[in-house]
């Protein structure tokens, strides 16, 4: 019976954890995008949330996490998208497809994030400069999965110069959705922008990286 009644306890407790980091983060953001990042403290976040400021920091190791609190996925989302290409597929061509994916969802993990949350993080510099941080990550990711999809080593020159190729497409593309977000365009708009935007980017590398790491 105990481990019966663990199961459903120890699911409570978790969904219990996610929901307070889920409140945490919201009443952060509305204070960052209220106040700004720099001006807004943790014991402000903690009497917002009505939580202890040691929950706070418990949750989030810095205050950057608040603010960017999907940093892992966004730090995957090329090298995952590499593992999951289709037989006969490229890496260009998967980054590419899912690229498509993301600008038609309108994900924020590819740049919609909304006019308050870009201005937010433009008036930042340490947010600027953490998501700097995130696009070599990001690369470093998408280096080590092409090297293994390749049976290449990480620091093979191939791979280095494939990975900084897509990684900056990825990264000029992300910071034009920016700007068009913060001079008032609307999602729609900027969607419809990007996706021709990111058919011509995605084109000039064709003719290096249209058979590289095929499935």
């Amino acid at each position: 019976m105990a481990t019966q009644t663990s199961a459903p306890s120890a699911g409570l407790r978790e969904a219990k954890k996610q929901e307070t980091r889920q409140l945490i983060s919201d009443h952060a953001t509305r204070l960052f995008i209220a106040q700004g990042f720099e001006q807004t403290t943790i014991a402000e976040i903690a009497a917002a949330a009505r939580v202890a400021k040691k929950t706070v920091t418990n949750y989030f190791a810095r205050k950057e996490d608040l603010a960017l609190d999907h940093q892992e996925e966004f730090a995957a989302s090329l090298s995952d998208a590499v593992a999951a290409r289709r037989p006969g597929e490229s890496a260009l061509g998967a980054l590419r497809r899912a690229f498509a994916d993301a600008v038609a969802a309108q994900d924020p993990v590819a740049g919609f994030s909304g006019q308050e949350f870009a201005r937010m993080i433009a008036d930042s510099s340490t947010l600027t400069t953490c998501l700097h941080g995130l696009h070599e990550r990001r690369e470093h990711h998408l280096a080590q999965a092409l090297a293994e999809v390749t049976d290449a080593e990480p620091d093979d020159i191939t791979v280095q110069i494939a990975a900084g190729l897509l990684g900056t497409v990825h990264r000029v593309l992300f910071h034009r959705i920016q700007a068009l977000t913060l001079a008032g365009q609307p999602k729609d708009e900027i969607a419809r922008l990007i996706a021709a935007e990111a058919a011509q980017a995605f084109g000039l590398l064709e003719p290096a990286l249209s058979d590289y790491a095929t499935a």
